[in-house]
């Protein structure tokens, strides 16, 4: 529990405070959408962070209080998860609900609400943090768009197929596409565990987590997302997760899309876009307005975005993402850096790489030019002339190395105090740091 002055205090949450929080964001947040009214999708939503979500305990949210009155002005909330960064599982927090009611606003609340949860984050290991977000906002607390989000075309329903044709199947049957059930949540669990392994930067699910995303949520719940199974006879195969509804501009969102065998693909594509055809002419009718499009929150080279009907090309958005220790998150990725230089036939020829970051740096120790440890040393006065240094790279630009955001080419063209010592580091370090693909959906 922190105090920044006499009238405020910052603690950790309560389920006591459940009801007030959630009055508390439904008339603070997406205003523009009610007209001022508060929202009632999220005050369910924080109801279900409050009651039962997976990734949440009231003790993840953090209150501003007001000292005079003991009632709540301002919050956030942190949920835990676990994703896997090209198979090393990575702790990462997903900020949320960011608000401070209007008569409050003025008193560095939320700068004390986020110093809160980076010294809670830091004493329990989590090093990462992202948050989606106002433009710029986030980037004078430490964050840095530091994540692809978004960019895949989005699907004009006149485009959607009307019928899958699919009678290619040796088995006699064709795939489909049904609502899941809790029954499946060990099958999806299954698929999960098996991207997990692949390069991408993911989020899997346990079977616990699917359950509580197709059954838990309350229907009036923001958040709330519609998960549907790809078949064949009583087999899963993949899986679709769109939107509950529609939004106000008719189109019907697509957060995630899974198949257990690549070589499915291209006819689970074609099934899966009928079936969002299908769906969002059922939205169509409560909506008040008309189903325009299918608009897949996916990168451009997503399988369901590049097998299916062209589309209207969209720019891609960002995630907001912070790293207190560039260091630690370095010595979590020790394994996938160890294993990229072995597929790349790569020895480092000294005992040591050290990597500064104009304050700390990493040094990175090899056996038999092998990497073997990851530790943290202070930094050099001059990291550009420092004979011992081999790679001086802003925080920055290390944090968008580390998660595959942008390849040393790229960091080299973006950050001119992003330095080299010779052609071998430039070797070994572009060999460390891929572009990876981004298929996460997060636990919100």
């Amino acid at each position: 529990m922190t105090r920044d002055n006499d009238r405020y205090v910052v603690r950790p949450g309560r389920l006591s405070d459940a009801t007030a929080l959630a009055r508390l964001h439904a008339s603070v947040q997406l205003q523009s959408v009610t007209a001022g009214q508060p929202h009632p999708g999220i005050a369910a939503w924080v109801e279900d962070l409050f009651d039962g979500h997976p990734s949440v305990v009231p003790d993840d949210f953090l209150v501003a209080e007001d000292t005079a009155t003991g009632r709540p002005v301002a919050s956030l909330v942190g949920l835990r998860q676990n994703w896997s960064l090209a198979g090393v599982q990575l702790p990462v927090a997903q900020v949320e609900l960011v608000g401070t009611a209007p008569q409050h606003r003025g008193n560095r609340l939320t700068e004390h609400l986020f110093a809160a949860l980076h010294q809670r984050y830091a004493l329990d290991g989590v090093p990462v943090q992202v948050i989606e977000g106002i433009p710029y906002f986030y980037r004078r607390l430490g964050y840095d768009y530091a994540l692809a989000n978004d960019g895949a075309c989005s699907v004009p329903s006149s485009a959607l197929p009307v019928a899958a044709q699919d009678r290619s199947d040796n088995r006699g049957a064709s795939m489909t596409v049904r609502p899941a059930t809790a029954a499946d949540a060990n099958a999806l669990a299954d698929i999960d565990r098996r991207l997990a392994g692949c390069n991408a930067l993911v989020c899997p699910r346990d079977a616990t987590v699917w359950r509580y995303e197709i059954t838990g949520r309350g229907p009036a719940d923001i958040a709330r997302r519609v998960v549907a199974v790809l078949a064949h006879d009583a087999e899963v195969l993949g899986y679709l997760v769109h939107g509950a509804r529609l939004s106000a501009t008719g189109e019907l969102v697509v957060v995630a899309a899974a198949c257990q065998r690549p070589a499915d693909w291209p006819r689970a594509a074609a099934v899966m876009h009928t079936h969002l055809g299908h769906v969002g002419r059922q939205y169509e009718a409560s909506a008040g307005h008309p189903f325009t499009a299918v608009r897949p929150i996916l990168d451009p080279e997503h399988p369901l975005a590049r097998l299916g009907p062209p589309g209207v090309p969209r720019r891609p958005r960002g995630w907001y993402v912070r790293t207190g220790d560039p260091v630690e998150l370095l010595a979590r990725l020790l394994p996938l850096l160890r294993e990229r230089w072995r597929t790349a036939d790569l020895r480092w020829p000294e005992p040591a790489l050290t990597i500064d970051t104009y304050g700390r740096a990493a040094r990175l120790e090899f056996t038999d030019g092998e990497l073997s440890a990851v530790t943290a040393l202070r930094g050099a006065v001059s990291p550009a002339t420092d004979p011992g240094t081999h790679a001086a790279i802003p925080p920055g630009g290390l944090l968008h190395l580390a998660l595959g955001h942008r390849t040393l080419p790229d960091v080299l063209g973006s950050w001119p105090d992003c330095l080299l010592r010779d052609r071998v580091t430039e070797q070994f370090l572009t060999a460390a740091f891929p572009r990876v693909p981004v298929r996460v959906w997060p636990r919100n």
